[in-house]
């Protein structure tokens, strides 16, 4: 490959790398658009001025599922050590 072929190939391939980039951007931005942060601000001054909140503002995101626990426990009876043999 000659050196104007090595560089029309990056300027390709870095071409193609910031369109995929801008596309990925774009996504995300879309996702957030409709999301505030928690808490918002005003929440923040309320709780400086000493106010307690037991609600909080839906900040708009996705609700989620309640992840269950990947492995429980076995039940007492499932524990067992071993028996102690006196040395002779």
């Amino acid at each position: 490959m000659s050196d104007s072929e090595q560089t029309t190939a990056a300027k390709k391939r870095l071409a193609d790398e910031r369109a995929a980039r801008d596309k990925a951007n774009e996504a995300q931005a879309k996702t957030a658009a409709g999301i505030k942060p928690t808490p918002t601000q005003e929440e923040n001054d309320l709780a400086a001025s000493g106010v307690h909140l037991m609600e909080h503002e839906h900040d708009g995101s996705p609700e989620v599922e309640p992840q269950t626990k990947q492995a429980e426990a076995g039940g007492r009876g499932s524990y067992k050590t071993r028996t102690a043999t006196p040395s002779t």
